[in-house]
Parts: C-alpha cells; structure tokens; sequence
C-alpha cells in the first residue's frame, strides 16, 4: 500500500512539474490544481500512516 502511495506521489509531483513546459492557460491551471491535490492526499495520508516507534 505505502509503496503504491509512493508512486503516485511520485507520478503527481512529476506531471505537477512538467505541465509548467508542456501546457499553457487554464489547461495547465487545473491540471496543477488536479495534480496538487493528489500529492497533498497521498503526502498526508503517508504522514497518519507512519510507523510510530518512540
């Protein structure tokens, strides 16, 4: 599961990157916005999920 969450934040960072070269407008605002998103939910979900070893 934390590897699958690993790779779309990943994959999300990388697309939120590249649609600055690739895309220009409104396109690229929602797909930023879009992209943002998924790596703020898999960021936060990698956080409450951590190993709590004190």
């Amino acid at each position: 599961m934390k590897a699958l969450l690993w790779l779309v934040l990943a994959a999300a960072v990388a697309v939120n990157i590249s649609t600055s070269l690739v895309f220009d407008g409104v396109q690229q605002a929602l797909i930023s916005i879009v992209t943002g998103l998924v790596a703020l939910g898999t960021a936060v979900t990698l956080y409450v999920t951590r190993r709590r070893d004190a």
